[in-house]
């Protein structure tokens, strides 16, 4: 069974909203049974490439990281996938919405970035139970 215009355009829509486009490497890192497939195809979809996983062994152009709390410690995660990320890559930060079974307090968030050399950029509505906010390397002062 196909997917209705309606449906495809919004499953599109799901990975247009982090700024993926077409040819980009993802990794996604944190995957668990509670994961958005939706948001998982859309972005194979716009992207033209699979998901990598965590051994994926070349640089990625954007890091898909799910993280609940309670998945350990935040700025270590967010330090390790910094490592496989290409200069002016980005991590999207997945989180499950305010109320919901493992939501990361967005001041949390905050400081671990930081601490991790990360400055956030935004935050969306990534999916129905999801939020999500980029983050990216902050560019060199001269």
């Amino acid at each position: 069974m196909s997917a209705t215009a309606g449906q495809a355009q919004g499953e599109r829509g799901l990975a247009e909203r982090l700024g993926l486009k077409a040819g980009q490497v993802v990794q996604e890192v944190g995957w668990d049974e509670d994961c958005d497939e939706a948001l998982r195809q859309s972005i194979e979809e716009l992207t033209g490439n699979e998901l990598v996983d965590e051994e994926y062994e070349d640089v990625v152009d954007v890091v898909l990281l799910w993280w609940r709390d309670g998945d350990g410690d935040l700025f270590d995660a967010l330090s390790d996938a910094m490592t496989a990320l290409a200069d002016g890559g980005q991590i999207w930060l997945l989180t499950p919405k305010a109320g919901r079974d493992g939501h990361v307090e967005p001041s949390d968030i905050g400081e671990d970035a930081t601490t991790a050399g990360l400055s956030q950029t935004s935050s969306i509505s990534a999916a129905r139970d999801w939020s999500g906010t980029r983050l990216v390397a902050p560019k060199a002062r001269r």
